[in-house]
């Protein structure tokens, strides 16, 4: 698996700098800063992967794909993705394309998904936007929602692996006080991926409700403040 080389500012995401970059559009106006979330995963990754190694590759691989689709709002500047061909599901649902999955609310909208009746929906992404669902759960999560590939199970054309999302939840939650407490959670992947490396479907399994579980922990706050909290200026560049 040949992966696209990361550039100055990022280790681990390949596609956000660069002289290649200097055109692209960003949600939040210009290129994420993810110092503090590699800090999180270097000090709470469960396996260090050696370098040029297919496991290395695959981590890099996601978390690029991760950084375009959640900060990208141009589809022709996705670099990981071939736009016109790209569908992407969650838990076996029906696969949507880019377009699909913008009206969908895109972002962390897309992996809380759910088949529940409204009135039992604690999260309801069908009423999040990409930006009301990035400021939850970046307030939730200061440090970011650091991402480990735990194991890879088949290499290209058809990447299958494990992986696991954690982050401690420092901030509050739709209405909900902080624990503090590690949260985690696991799931499984399918990427494929054509001549050019360009992921053309993803697929993925997981339970988003034990996330969700985790969120609703704390007490309940009062309005004022979880508007002081949400309206934090230092959230907009986590991930």
């Amino acid at each position: 698996m040949a992966a696209a080389s990361a550039v100055e500012g990022d280790k681990y995401r390949s596609y956000l700098h660069g002289e290649e970059e200097k055109n692209t559009k960003w949600r939040f106006g210009g290129p994420p800063n993810y110092d503090t979330v590699n800090k999180l995963f270097e000090e709470g990754r469960t396996k260090v992967w050696p370098p040029g190694s297919l496991e290395e590759q695959v981590q890099n691989l996601v978390k690029t794909w991760e950084m375009e689709v959640f900060h990208k709002t141009c589809f022709d500047d996705y670099k990981s993705i071939d736009p016109k061909k790209y569908t992407s599901s969650l838990n076996g649902r029906k696969p949507v394309t880019l377009e699909e999955k913008r009206k969908l609310g895109g972002g962390y909208n897309t992996f809380m998904q759910t088949s529940l009746p409204v009135k039992f929906r604690a999260y309801d992404p069908e009423k999040e936007t990409v930006d009301t669902a990035h400021v939850a759960f970046t307030t939730a999560f200061p440090r970011g929602f650091a991402l480990e590939v735990l194991q890879v199970y088949s290499g290209p054309p058809v990447i299958v692996y494990k992986f696991r999302h954690w982050a401690y939840m420092e901030g509050p939650f739709k209405g909900h006080a902080p624990t503090g407490e590690l949260v985690e959670l696991y799931g499984m992947s399918i990427f494929e991926v054509d001549e050019h490396m360009k992921i053309v479907k993803v697929e993925f399994f997981m339970n988003g409700g034990d996330l969700l579980g985790s969120l609703m922990k704390g007490a309940t706050l009062d309005a004022s403040t979880i508007d002081a909290a949400s309206s934090c200026p230092f959230l907009k560049g986590t991930g």
